[in-house]
């Protein structure tokens, strides 16, 4: 199976009623157990790096890895560079080879973030690099204000013209999602994201959909979005498995084999997670 562009995989996935766990990686072993998952289940995925993590893995080698085992893969696997909040960093993350970019101008102004976004656009279209965009802003969970207040989520008129000036593939939209760990339950805004689907032409995204309510997280996907981000579960995920090992008292003094005691429930997480985004297909 050869390695999947992110653009087509949200295009099937709109068409066909489901949605594509886009989960965050920070070594080849978080990688790893998202493709098995994917295998076990004989679903798509997408695979991404958050560039602030370039300080603990520089994300060459995570693009080179996670490319090539993509390859590799049973099933379809894109891979994708998530967050860069300037024209660097998307920059530097297609030259790291990744075929994916996101780049974030939500904290800028409209006129701005168009700017922005078509610029970057414009140098991916040349290495025929796939790229999102987010208009309106995801925020901070642990910060009520960014959940609940409206004046920071997607407007489904500026979504239509931002996508027309900019040419992005697909759009990450705000609509009472938020980064990280949430200070309340999120209340999604499914009325926003009706009108933003029926009026945009590109796939849709969700940013921040760790610990949204799994029946807010079906109606997402029946309603049209795409691409699902999760990075704080996964990480939870491996913190409590790593947890569990050592206070099991049957890891000690040996991280090799701690490390070797992560698959499992870190598979059975993704696999959770994949069939949350089939709601047609499973029941959970």
């Amino acid at each position: 199976m050869s390695l999947a562009k992110v653009n087509e995989l949200l295009q099937h996935a709109a068409k066909n009623h489901y949605g594509v766990a886009a989960v965050n990686v920070i070594n080849v072993e978080t990688v790893r157990y998202i493709i098995e998952a994917a295998e076990m289940e004989r679903v798509p995925v997408i695979v991404q790096f958050y560039p602030g993590f370039n300080g603990y893995m520089n994300m060459e080698y995570i693009a080179h890895a996670a490319v090539d085992m993509a390859g590799k893969a049973a099933v379809p696997v894109a891979v994708h560079l998530d967050h860069s909040n300037g024209y660097e960093i998307a920059m530097n993350g297609i030259k790291a080879g990744f075929p994916s970019v996101m780049v974030d101008g939500s904290a800028l102004s409209f006129e701005e973030n168009i700017e922005l976004t078509a610029s970057v656009v414009k140098a991916a279209n040349v290495f025929g690099v796939d790229v999102e965009a987010e208009l309106g802003h995801v925020g901070d969970g642990a910060r009520e204000d960014d959940i609940v207040n409206a004046d920071y989520y997607t407007k489904a008129e500026q979504a239509v013209e931002f996508v027309e000036r900019t040419g992005c593939g697909s759009l990450a939209i705000a609509v009472g999602n938020a980064h990280g760990p949430y200070v309340r339950t999120p209340s999604l805004d499914f009325d926003r994201i009706k009108a933003i689907r029926d009026t945009v032409s590109v796939p849709l995204v969700l940013h921040g959909c760790s610990d949204i309510p799994k029946e807010q997280i079906c109606k997402a996907v029946r309603l049209g979005m795409s691409k699902f981000n999760i990075a704080t579960e996964y990480f939870r995920a491996m913190y409590r498995a790593i947890e569990k090992e050592v206070l099991s008292g049957k890891v000690k003094d040996n991280g090799v084999e701690l490390l070797f005691g992560l698959r499992e429930p870190m598979i059975d997480f993704v696999v959770h997670k994949i069939r949350l985004l089939n709601p047609d297909k499973y029941s959970l």
